[in-house]
């Protein structure tokens, strides 16, 4: 691209010339656009396409690439024209538009384009000089050695010469634009008056005696012939005499391509033009059809009047054949300079835009050093030291394909990121530019994409698999950026399409999974469960909610805002997939209420709350001194010494001190598990968490022990009410969630090495004890759950009760105590059957328990609470489950 990155200024003010000055279409787009596509290929490859493609072909190629240009000129129309532009040039309006993946990518892209570009453009220029100045015409004008060393030697100096003015500041050539386009515009002229004015002519053809001993030395300029036309209008591939490499469709096309590029040089002036919205469409859809005409003309022109092996064994013969040769050796040496110098200079604004953006960390930090003056000197020094390199490639043919894959490749790009933001339906992409639509996106990304793989599969496969590379390591290691992401706008639109179609009216219970809710008062002290219930989730709807106790009337501002990234920082950092739910509420029980209301959206919404269990344990700090990745502030440091537990900070609030009470009364919480369960949720308790060490617990499994496995950690679920000793079903819907809760943890993959052990409990003596153990066998095996059937006896668990209450009471009547024997030490409780029935076996990691329904009378809630207490007290990690919708089924 000649004229690319003539104004990346930084927003320092890089003293640039014309940067003051407000340009209208002609000298803003249509002379920097028209400079960068005449470049070195319409003087020394025009020829070379006819010569090799014919004139059918020529044309055809000529289409395809213009095809491919203007579709790509209108997604770059559509974007340069969404808003305010800055002199940022190209790169700044993709990464601003599109976010920082597929702006840094694109970058990147952009930059190895223009330092190949650049590469190119001063190995065409010395592949101009060597037929004038070069020894083997034995002219006296012809003193330069020729050979592979000296031609990389000239190219070097040409090279360095760009590097000085660059150097120096972009306005050297800035200011000198309109002369080098009046130079180039003289030259074409001169050589269309040539095709009609110089009759036919014997041409000296350079020395190809290194391919062909007995090829001619001269051939035919024949002037406009019918028979010239013919024999040139079909596809002659031969041998190219500066690479000794055979000739195709694709390599032809590969090096003609280059010709179609620098149509963003017109976007890239951005900055300085009265009205871009305006300016851009006109002047480079203007420069794009100037170009193709000139193009398709003097190919016609050299089909008409050149024999075919001056064509193709000539590149330079409009300079034999014109009116005023040096006219076009002048034309050649302006252009290929000009561009030369600007795609380097690009190079150089688009590496330090890059680096300043800081989008691949230290990597970029030197070049963002300036002079004083502004001018990115270091950006250049590594630019030119690119060039440099890819110099050794010795010959334009050779580079040309890997600069066209580039250029293609970014063109793709730019479809695709205008597709995208086409797709996403965002309201504020709103171009000014309406010519385009998602069918041109679509079709200039398939015909980049296959003109590709057409001229190589393998520097395409290359090509491709870098920008990928480098948009994942964007995505995964760079900062954090306030320019936009495209990609959550497409997830937007996506997610919001495909909830539309989540029908809550089509649900089945075959296809049920848990969708949780867990209340946390201070995620300080409960990070073991919310690690847990990650496992327990099953692929559902995860959601952390918070109640803080407040009215919004007596607050200044929503006082979540400045939280909310610490809640969201806490998720990355415990690697968990949960949404979060922050509310404000008078009471817990009233946020709660609003949570189960309001949490979900469609048929994503909760079916299951899990509680931390009410007791008297003191919350542990499990966050202190831990670092979380911030989304907003940096890193945000988690300290525990708080003095208010309801301040809501960057940093979480310490745990509840010992001598502060609680929140929430005993018969509040019962109200929360009778409201949820009232609302049709589904309720599990969770207690002693604080012990659940969960890489602990799964890596016991995985060890070894020699040659033999340790078997892995245990399950434990007890499907009864152990509150009702005279019951004995275990098919209820509550029984049947309990279960399926634990297999859905079982058939996690962290946990597929557990062993699920089900507890029946049974009279003891009693006939029906095998029949009901086969029964719970057939009916596990109908569920498809596997699970290690234990029997218990009833007796055992009464003997139990009775030693602990030392003979009062019944199990039946602790369960019904009345109203006189509510106070605390004259409660009659239940036993703790569980810990003394499961002392023989290997303890689990987990236990799941049958929570029964709370009672209907709420002056009973705290016997109720109670009593749960007891049936759990000391078992470690426990859940205390209530189910209330169908969950399983033997059906397919």
């Amino acid at each position: 691209m000649a004229a690319a990155g003539l104004h990346h200024s930084d927003r320092a003010g890089l003293a640039v010339g014309l940067a003051d000055r407000k340009l209208g279409v002609v000298f803003g787009v249509v002379i920097p656009t028209l400079l960068s596509m005449f470049s070195v290929v319409v003087f020394l490859r025009i020829g070379f396409v006819v010569g090799q493609a014919g004139l059918y072909q020529s044309i055809a190629m000529f289409l395809v690439a213009y095809f491919i240009i203007t579709v790509t000129v209108l997604s770059v129309c559509a974007i340069s024209t969404n808003g305010a532009l800055d002199a940022g040039g190209a790169y700044y309006m993709i990464s601003r538009a599109l976010g920082p993946e597929f702006g840094g990518s694109i970058g990147i892209m952009f930059f190895l384009a223009n330092v190949c570009g650049s590469a190119l453009y001063i190995l065409g220029l010395v592949e101009a000089i060597m037929p004038t100045f070069g020894v083997p015409k034995g002219s006296v004008h012809h003193v330069l050695p020729s050979g592979y060393w000296w031609s990389l030697l000239y190219g070097t100096v040409l090279l360095f010469l760009c590097f000085i003015v660059c150097l120096v500041g972009a306005h050297i050539y800035a200011k000198a634009t309109f002369i080098i386009f009046i130079i180039v515009v003289t030259a074409l002229a001169s050589i269309f008056i040539s095709f009609f004015s110089v009759g036919p002519v014997g041409v000296i053809l350079p020395d190809t005696s290194a391919l062909n001993s007995t090829s001619m030395s001269t051939a035919n300029y024949t002037g406009f012939r019918l028979h010239t036309l013919e024999s040139n209008l079909f596809s002659n591939y031969t041998v190219d005499y500066t690479t000794d490499a055979m000739m195709s469709f694709a390599t032809v096309f590969a090096v003609m391509f280059n010709g179609c590029t620098g149509i963003m040089a017109g976007s890239n002036m951005s900055g300085d033009l009265k009205n871009p919205s305006y300016s851009i469409p006109r002047g480079t859809l203007s420069a794009v059809l100037i170009t193709f005409i000139t193009y398709n003309l003097l190919s016609l022109l050299a089909a008409w009047s050149c024999d075919r092996y001056l064509l193709q064994r000539d590149y330079s013969f409009l300079g034999d054949i014109n009116i005023w040769p040096p006219m076009v050796t002048i034309g050649i040496y302006s252009s290929a300079m000009s561009a030369a110098m600007s795609n380097l200079i690009g190079a150089s604004r688009i590496l330090y835009a890059l680096s300043k953006d800081n989008l691949f960390g230290g990597c970029l930090a030197l070049a963002k050093k300036t002079s004083q003056s502004g001018n990115p000197w270091v950006s250049v020094l590594v630019s030119w030291l690119l060039v440099q390199v890819v110099l050794f490639a010795g010959k334009l043919n050779t580079i040309a394909g890997i600069v066209t894959i580039f250029f293609l490749l970014v063109y793709a790009a730019v479809n695709l990121a205008c597709l995208a933001l086409e797709w996403a339906s965002a309201p504020n992409f709103r171009p000014s530019f309406p010519c385009f639509t998602w069918h041109t996106c679509t079709v200039g990304i398939l015909g980049c994409l296959v003109m590709m793989f057409l001229i190589s599969a393998i520097y395409a496969f290359v090509s491709i698999a870098f920008m990928l590379l480098l948009l994942m390591l964007i995505h995964y290691l760079g900062p954090i950026s306030k320019w936009g992401y495209i990609s959550q706008a497409l997830i937007f639109h996506q997610v919001r399409k495909y909830l539309l179609m989540l029908d809550v009216r089509k649900d089945h219970v075959k296809f049920w999974r848990p969708q949780v809710l867990l209340l946390v008062k201070n995620p300080s002290s409960c990070m073991g469960l919310m690690t847990f219930i990650n496992d327990l989730k099953k692929s559902g709807l995860y959601v952390l909610g918070h109640v803080k106790l407040g009215v919004l009337d007596e607050l200044p501002s929503d006082p979540f805002q400045s939280c909310y990234d610490s809640w969201l920082s806490l998720v990355d950092h415990l690697k968990i997939k949960a949404f979060v739910n922050l509310t404000l509420a008078d009471s817990v029980r009233h946020g709660v209420q609003n949570l189960l209301f309001i949490s979900g959206l469609g048929g994503m919404r909760p079916n299951t709350l899990v509680l931390g269990f009410y007791d008297d344990c003191f919350p542990q700090d499990h966050l202190q001194g831990e670092i979380l990745p911030s989304t907003a502030h940096g890193l945000d440091a988690v300290h525990s010494n708080t003095d208010s537990e309801e301040q809501c900070s960057p940093f979480f609030p310490g745990v509840r001190a010992a001598e502060r009470p609680k929140d929430l009364k005993a018969e509040e919480y019962v109200s929360v598990i009778a409201d949820a369960i009232k609302m049709g949720k589904n309720v599990t308790l969770a207690r002693y968490f604080n012990q659940f060490k969960r890489d602990k617990v799964l890596w016991s499994g995985r060890k070894k022990r020699g040659h033999r496995k340790v078997t892995g950690p245990f399950i434990d679920v007890w499907p009864l009410n152990l509150l009702l000793p005279d019951s004995r079903g275990y098919v209820d819907i509550c029984s049947l969630f309990l279960l399926q809760l634990a297999c859905v943890l079982h058939e996690t993959r962290a946990w597929n090495q557990a062993r699920l052990r089900l507890f029946l409990c049974v009279e003891a003596g009693c006939s029906l004890q095998e029949e009901e153990e086969k029964k719970l066998r057939m009916m596990l095996n109908e569920l498809r759950i596997s699970a290690q059937v234990q029997m218990v006896p009833w007796d055992h668990v009464v003997a139990l009760h009775w030693q602990r209450q030392g003979g009062r009471g019944s199990l039946i009547e602790s369960a019904h105590s009345d109203n006189e024997r509510q106070e605390e030490d004259g409660i009659q409780t239940f036993p703790n059957n569980v810990s003394h029935l499961t002392d023989d076996a290997p303890q689990p990691a987990v236990r799941f328990l049958y929570l029964p329904c709370p009672p209907a009378d709420t002056s009973l809630y705290r016997a109720y609470l109670h009593q749960v207490d007891l049936l759990s007290r000391d078992l470690g990690p426990t859940l205390l489950v209530h189910g209330v919708t169908p969950v399983v089924t033997t059906d397919l």
